[in-house]
């Protein structure tokens, strides 16, 4: 098995473990202002995790090199219609073993976000994790699934599902991912979601990541509350 930098042949800037998330997002910022003019998509990575590198050798009979251009290559998916066919099976699901509810809850009690939380350690979340800042040489942020196959396993969509969301998501709300670890994706917004659109985004966010309410903020409507007043959007699956 290969080193992650290998992998991801492109430009990596290291951080020791212990940064406090303030200094991580200003270097995040300036890679994006950077990014934009050298054409790349600044990406937080584990820089200590076996189990995201062996991410890369997810198909042994497919070359990394031959995934990457395939990706790059075919058509994106319609990220709306998938999330809409994702949402219908479930409540046909849901239906059928009478486990059905629609009530998103009270649309109040969310919490802000303008920092990265993957990128933090569990034993001390004031501190980061060792991380790299990868400049992935994609054009198009959704473009990062096609450079790093993530997802696929459990309940996580697959690399191309991804970059279908991704893509509407960065079309309608200019969304980017920015921190990819070996079960988190966050994303970076320019501004909070206008209230007007909150509910709709947060049931959509719950047919991509359920686990982001059912075991996080327990609600849609809190889910959507919080949309309102925050700049990133993090995503975990158990």
């Amino acid at each position: 098995m290969g080193t992650l930098e290998e992998y991801l042949k492109c430009p990596c800037r290291p951080f020791a473990p212990g940064k406090r998330a303030a200094e991580l997002m200003k270097a995040y910022w300036e890679a994006r202002a950077r990014g934009e003019k050298e054409g790349f998509v600044p990406l937080f990575v584990p820089a200590e995790s076996e189990r995201f590198t062996e991410s890369f050798e997810w198909e042994e009979y497919i070359p990394l090199e031959k995934y990457r251009k395939e990706m790059l290559e075919k058509p994106v998916a319609d990220g709306k219609a998938w999330l809409e066919k994702e949402a219908a099976e479930a409540r046909e699901w849901a239906e059928q073993y009478g486990d059905a509810n629609e009530d998103p809850g009270p649309m109040e009690g969310g919490e802000n976000s303008d920092e990265f939380i993957g990128i933090l350690s569990f034993e001390n979340p004031r501190r980061s994790i060792p991380l790299f800042l990868a400049e992935i040489p994609v054009k198009n942020p959704w473009e990062v699934f096609a450079w790093i196959p993530f997802g696929g396993w459990n309940s996580c969509p697959a690399p191309e599902e991804h970059m279908a969301v991704a893509k509407y998501w960065y079309e309608k709300y200019g969304a980017v991912p920015a921190v990819m670890t070996e079960d988190v994706l966050e994303f970076s917004v320019p501004a909070p979601v206008k209230r007007k659109d909150a509910l709709t985004l947060a049931w959509e966010q719950n047919t991509y990541c359920s686990d982001i309410v059912a075991q996080g903020c327990e609600s849609v409507g809190i889910l959507a509350d919080s949309l309102t007043k925050s700049t990133t959007w993090f995503f975990w699956w158990d």
